[in-house]
């Protein structure tokens, strides 16, 4: 007979102790500055103006949560990041995911300490709570706060939509509309692998500037057009895909129905509608990302929550929609395809 034990529980119930750590290590710039080099713990603190107490303990803990290697033991002992860290965690890499870490240990961490709050009143946690100004319309009142938070988006979203890029049939298709663009990621990221495609990135005029900017920069500005879109006031750009990377999931169910409806009437026949989410398993079991993702959007807005392919199938269908199909990424994340 099994005995049981209470470590799995003491693991998830304290595993506010190891995120910190490792979401502190980020915010004073460890990983990066360790780059490619070896350093001892005093030399880190000293680099990164950290107290004494924090020295050798932070770094051993890092080194026990296997996000940095140490050669040798005692003060002497030299630092080293490890290949994930050192390929996602250095700010100079092109694969850099800090971004996100950075915003969630900036913003949603402290959030996520009021989710028995949201649990009991269905409301926001997030700054609404004490400026009674919405998510968004806190990011796009600070163009340099939008940037960053667009920049912290792009390094989650980068894999996978590389992995849409090749898992997609793209070669029936021209054109494609990205809804909710953002930095225009999607559209570069699919552009580089199939040349014969025409994209429109659409988002509010802030994220647009941001867009305009750096699909100029990667040269592609012949290929990629940005443009302004307020996509519950305006039609959405027709074309013969219309995308949504992690923007289905923002809203209520009413307004989720609204953006389906829109991008059917955008699509010509045979057009596909696709969503990259972390899409729920069907039977709520399995996927414990997309499922608090769902509790994050309670915390962001209230109303919003993430759903299952069952659900995405469900909705297009009602929406007009002939066929739907579910596309697995890899990890957490699928993609959700309506035909029209």
């Amino acid at each position: 007979m099994n005995t049981l034990s209470p470590a799995r529980i003491m693991e998830v119930g304290m595993a506010f102790w190891p995120a910190k750590v490792l979401l502190s290590a980020v915010e004073v710039g460890l990983f990066t500055e360790l780059g490619s080099n070896a350093k001892t713990a005093d030399e880190l603190q000293s680099s990164l103006g950290l107290h004494q107490r924090a020295n050798p303990d932070f770094f051993d803990t890092l080194v026990a949560l296997k996000f940095l290697e140490r050669d040798g033991d005692g003060p002497q002992a030299r630092y080293r990041n490890t290949a994930e860290t050192a390929l996602f965690l250095d700010r100079r890499n092109p694969q850099f995911l800090g971004g996100f870490l950075e915003m969630a240990n900036a913003r949603l961490y402290p959030f996520w300490g009021d989710l028995t709050d949201a649990l009991r009143t269905g409301r926001p946690q997030n700054e609404i709570k004490s400026t009674g100004a919405s998510m968004f319309a806190e990011l796009y009142s600070k163009p340099e706060r939008l940037e960053q938070f667009m920049d912290a988006m792009s390094g989650i979203s980068a894999g996978n939509f590389h992995a849409f890029a090749d898992k997609f049939d793209f070669s029936r298709y021209q054109t494609v509309c990205d809804v909710g663009g953002a930095t225009g990621q999607l559209s570069m990221i699919v552009a580089s692998k199939h040349p014969h495609l025409r994209f429109t990135s659409a988002d509010l005029p802030g994220a647009t500037n941001i867009a305009l900017k750096k699909i100029a920069a990667a040269g592609l500005s012949d290929r990629i057009t940005a443009k302004p879109l307020d996509f519950f006031a305006e039609s959405i750009p027709k074309a013969d895909v219309i995308t949504m990377g992690l923007i289905l999931h923002d809203w209520n169910l009413e307004k989720k129905m609204h953006l389906i409806r829109a991008a059917y009437e955008a699509l010509p026949k045979g057009g596909a509608f696709v969503v990259i989410e972390n899409l729920i398993d069907d039977a709520r079991r399995e996927n414990a990302f997309g499922l608090m993702m769902s509790l994050n959007m309670l915390i962001e807005f209230g109303d919003a929550f993430d759903y299952t392919g069952a659900d995405f199938s469900r909705w297009c269908r009602e929406a007009g929609f002939s066929k739907t199909e579910i596309i697995p990424l890899g990890g957490p994340a699928s993609i959700g395809v309506a035909y029209k």
